[in-house]
């Protein structure tokens, strides 16, 4: 996109910056559960069942409403399952539960036709709904490609014209990876062109008077679904439309990973005000996505725009259509290089806490990725190893390995006599008027309205100074990021390390482990997509250090700021899938996790193939009953393989291509 014409979008996306303000949009009623408006974000998942098993598809949906769901998808891929929509609605209503049903499209317009008749939503997917993909690349004229969208329009209008008549929604769900060779010609694979697939398809409904719409741009990348929805919302204001959003990372994978990239994607959309209803694509029973889903949304249920007495840097005299900063495409945010560690084109850093641990035990490293043997009195390094431990004013009794920086708090630090890894972190008080710094790295605490202080004004910059930006707001990543758009506007580009403390005190061991997963992942990862931060520091009292180093390595990884494991691009299951993708993803990880950077796709069908994984390197589909197909990149490279012989077979491809490594036993 060209930059004069971003200047002009700046904010436009959204309502606000730098707080917190939704966005309204139209409402659209969806059986009884309206949406959009001012109803509340509203919450869904979708069926793993085959859709022909009625009773084990109307007893899964039960469970998904009893967890929470507001509404059920359910996969129709042809006439019959879509027919079979009828019944299973008759059961769910006969058992007392009236939640709208949603039909699940891809491919078939004439089941798209025979389900708009029953249930209460469509949802079709403009890549593949009246187009193809097979990777080829057209050269269309303008009369060539306005014959191609007259050919949709005819193809797609019936669908409309039923939905008009019987009153169903339509959901027009755009997916990262399956973009059609008719868009991927003419816009590539970019953001604009997950928009125009969609604008094309709303354009046709607001053609043929039809305006029941929900609209979704779902990529397995956090960066690009973020971007996709931003510059959708800013087309339809263009044009004067406000279409309600389904929010959703596809192929989120399972655990730990499933949660911090939905809570990337999904969370930072919401801090937006974008999002209307929310589903969490997770490799695990469908039941189990609802909770999640609603942990994310439950932040924002009663969130209020601050009143003017609690303003600090909010919009103050900012003019976002100023800024550099660009919404829809990715770039880091420059900073000078400090001390050659932290800043410039190094990764971002991750800071742990450690001043409460027992500082006699070396052990208490381990949790930091740093791996001690007693036996031979030296440290390994995992993976995920810490780049700064925080002592505060204790001092360990332990030799600690000759690369791990320790920061500790100003006053301390000034009484140690080997200063050789060791850093300050200084108060903006401290700083100003004290003279003792380091030649190295000096950090400073700040919150976001101290860069209007008089403090800061006298601050004595140089390239050995690095901010740790906290805050006490509920409102935190929106403070935060006005505080980075006041440094733009100023002209600085000190390094900053991002800080957040989270408390869940009632909370049991597995809510905390996912409440911080979500929200953290929210916060700082809502920052780290816009290119803003050099580095993050998570802290939250009752949570083993462990999880918080897990968690602060997850969250770069799923920013794509810095890669540190295998990343699986696992969809979430439904009725066509054809083998078990809980247990597949967990045998596929149990031998390839230690493959750091690489990106496998295991996919349950053909739906989600080799397009809906998009960028990985290697992927598993299935292709038939007991049957995969193996791909190098988009290359189908072994077809209607074994199931029982596929792994090694894939693993025997990764070997080819010179880029497996024996896993290490430390």
């Amino acid at each position: 996109m060209d930059m004069d014409a971003v200047k002009l979008l700046h904010g436009r996306y959204c309502n606000s910056l730098t707080e917190y303000s939704r966005f309204v949009t139209r409402e659209v009623a969806i059986g009884d559960v309206p949406m959009g408006g001012n109803n509340p974000i509203r919450i869904q998942s979708m069926t793993t069942t085959d859709t022909m098993d009625t009773m084990g598809t109307v007893e899964q949906s039960i469970r998904m409403v009893d967890a929470g769901c507001e509404y059920v998808r359910i996969t129709a891929p042809s006439i019959k399952e879509a027919q079979n929509l009828a019944e299973i609605k008759k059961q769910l209503r006969m058992r007392g539960y009236t939640v709208p049903l949603v039909a699940d499209i891809h491919f078939t317009p004439n089941a798209a036709e025979v389900a708009a008749r029953i249930v209460e939503k469509v949802r079709v997917n403009p890549g593949n709904y009246a187009d193809k993909k097979k990777f080829d690349q057209i050269d269309y004229t303008d009369a060539q490609y306005q014959g191609e969208l007259s050919r949709i329009y005819q193809k797609f209008a019936p669908l409309v014209k039923i939905c008009k008549e019987y009153g169903t929604a339509m959901r027009i769900g755009t997916n990262h990876g399956s973009l059609s060779d008719r868009i991927m010609s003419r816009y590539g694979d970019t953001p604009q062109g997950m928009v125009e697939s969609a604008m094309e398809f709303i354009r046709i409904c607001e053609d043929l008077n039809y305006y029941s719409l929900v609209i979704s741009m779902k990529s397995s990348n956090p960066q690009v679904m973020v971007q996709a929805y931003r510059l959708l919302v800013e087309t339809m204001v263009a044009e004067g439309m406000n279409y309600p959003l389904h929010l959703g990372v596809t192929e989120a994978g399972d655990g730990e990973d499933g949660r911090i990239k939905s809570a990337v994607g999904i969370g930072t959309l919401l801090e937006d005000g974008l999002g209307d209803t929310v589903r969490v694509s997770l490799t695990e029973e469908p039941e189990a996505e609802a909770p999640v889903a609603i942990a994310l949304v439950e932040r924002y249920s009663s969130r209020k725009p601050l009143v003017e007495s609690q303003k600090s840097t909010q919009d103050s005299g900012l003019k976002t259509q100023d800024l550099q900063h660009n919404p829809y495409e990715y770039k880091r945010r420059h900073t000078y290089e400090a001390n050659a560690f932290i800043g410039g084109h190094m990764v971002p850093r991750v800071v742990v806490d450690l001043s409460n641990k027992n500082l006699k035990d070396p052990a208490i490293l381990s949790d930091a990725g740093y791996l001690y043997s007693p036996l031979l009195d030296k440290y390994n390094m995992a993976e995920q190893s810490v780049d700064f431990v925080y002592f505060a004013d204790e001092l360990p009794s332990f030799n600690l390995p000759g690369n791990l920086k320790q920061l500790y708090n100003y006053k301390t630090w000034l009484k140690l006599a080997d200063k050789t890894m060791c850093h300050p972190l200084f108060t903006l008080d401290e700083y100003v008027q004290d003279a003792d710094k380091s030649s190295a790295l000096n950090l400073v605490k700040l919150k976001p309205a101290d860069i209007d202080s008089d403090a800061f004004g006298a601050l004595p910059f140089d390239q050995s100074l690095v901010f740790v930006l906290e805050t006490e707001s509920a409102l935190g990543m929106t403070d935060q990021r006005s505080f980075f758009f006041k440094m733009e506007e100023l002209g600085l580009d000190v390094p900053v390390i991002v800080k957040r403390e989270y408390s869940f005190p009632t909370e049991g061991p597995e809510l905390k482990t996912q409440n911080l997963q979500l929200y953290a992942g929210t916060d700082l990862g809502a920052l780290l997509v816009d290119g803003f931060g050099d580095g993050i520091w998570v802290v939250a009292p009752g949570i083993e250090t462990k999880i918080i180093t897990s968690t602060a390595f997850g969250i770069l990884q799923a920013t794509r700021s810095r890669i540190s494991k295998t990343e699986y691009i696992s969809c979430p299951s439904c009725g066509r899938t054809l083998f078990d993708l809980m247990i597949t993803t967990q045998m596929i990880r149990s031998r390839t996790s230690h493959l750091k950077g690489l990106k496998i796709g295991i996919m349950g069908c053909i739906v989600n193939g080799p397009g809906e994984m998009a960028d990985a390197d290697y992927g598993y589909v299935g292709s038939g009953t007991d049957k995969i197909t193996l791909y190098r990149g988009k290359e189908a490279v072994k077809k209607n393989i074994n199931s029982a012989n596929a792994l090694d077979e894939l693993i025997g491809i990764i070997k080819e291509d010179g880029n497996w490594v024996e896993q290490e036993n430390i």
